[in-house]
């Protein structure tokens, strides 16, 4: 069998990491003999998560322009220049079939600089609303995967394809691990269980909300497995007291978290949803409104509007929240409405689908 190179870039966050991750582990299982090669940011968690799962990635120094005034963006030019340049390297040497992106400003560069060389190269779009890096680079790219139907206003129509976006294999079968998560996080087998996840990196708004409501919580004999992020853990960590909450910084087995949720509060990126659609539990979207072009509302409206989930402004939590988990609890109607609806949604061959046309592009 050949041996195939690969370079796959994208990060700043879990919602471009996974799905790269993803994409790898299924290019890897088809070609047992290829070489792999991530590129990511430097000083973003990407350096961290992708050496986890046995990848070699080299860093860019680049970073996003910033929408407010700062300093940083002064150095914005010279960081761009200086990862075009670093990009040229990577690719001389590695010599790839294909360069594979899967959003974020660290995928710009080494994309880009393959397109100049005629390197075969396919952008994976998350979002209902593209981000500006693969807006840029639909232009230049030999194929655009997409997970909604309409992105052909933001994209050439010829080149896109609807596939969905790539999830982590575990999720797949979180319903087969019911009692292993029951275990893993010592919980009450009678009682209901809310699961919170506010981001990758966290959310102070949700944050302080769901402390707020322990009580609530308590009230309703509701068990918590609340993912507070990194940055928030050592805050939160000695004031909540409560047994019946279960405080994470990150959740390195979300499988089994989503295994015995009942319920789901969740910021609404795109990897996110996707997963989501997969496990199939009422979900409720607290979008993050500190976005660009505010698109995790738009995630999230994409599936409100469908009857498959139900949408809280973060402005809102404070009249809504304990409203909205209240109903929800309370009624077997809306919770088999939601479940059924955002299964339907479900795109659980988006992975196979990618490497299909990744495979494609090989063979031209």
């Amino acid at each position: 069998m050949r041996k195939y190179k690969f370079i796959i870039s994208g990060g700043g966050t879990g919602g471009h990491i996974f799905p790269a991750i993803s994409i790898a582990d299924e290019l890897k299982f088809r070609f047992s003999q290829s070489d792999l090669l991530f590129v990511g940011a430097r000083d973003r968690m990407e350096m961290i998560k992708v050496p986890a799962h046995g990848y070699k990635i080299k860093g860019l120094w680049i970073s996003g322009f910033k929408r407010k005034l700062s300093i940083d963006n002064l150095l914005f030019p010279f960081k761009v220049v200086y990862s075009l340049f670093h990009s040229l390297i990577i690719i001389s040497k590695f010599k790839p079939e294909v360069v594979i992106g899967t959003g974020g400003f660290a995928s710009g560069p080494i994309l880009f600089i393959a397109s100049l060389f005629k390197i075969p190269t396919l952008i994976q779009e998350q979002n209902s609303y593209p981000g500006i890096t693969n807006r840029i680079l639909s232009r230049r790219v030999n194929k655009i995967c997409v997970s909604y139907a309409d992105l052909d206003k933001y994209f050439p129509v010829s080149k896109i394809k609807l596939t969905g976006n790539p999830i982590r294999n575990t999720i797949c079968n979180t319903n087969e691990n019911y009692d292993k998560g029951i275990k893993f996080y010592d919980l009450d087998i009678s009682r209901k269980t809310l699961l919170i996840i506010g981001g990758s990196q966290g959310s102070r708004e949700i944050n302080k909300h769901v402390y707020n409501c322990i009580d609530f919580f308590n009230y309703l004999n509701i068990q918590v497995i609340w993912q507070c992020g990194k940055i928030y853990y050592n805050q939160y960590e000695e004031l909540v007291t409560s047994d019946n909450i279960k405080l994470y910084s990150f959740l390195e087995r979300i499988d089994l978290a989503f295994s015995v949720s009942d319920y789901i509060v969740s910021r609404a990126g795109a990897g996110s949803i996707s997963e989501l659609c997969v496990v199939g539990k009422p979900v409720i979207f607290i979008p993050s409104p500190n976005v660009a072009e505010d698109h995790q509302t738009k995630n999230a409206k994409s599936l409100v509007d469908k009857d498959a989930a139900i949408l809280i402004q973060e402005e809102d939590l404070e009249t809504r929240f304990k409203k909205t988990v209240m109903e929800l609890n309370s009624s077997r109607d809306l919770q088999n409405k939601l479940s059924k609806n955002i299964k339907s949604l479900a795109f659980e061959n988006a992975t196979r689908d990618i490497a299909d046309e990744i495979e494609k592009l090989i063979k031209k």
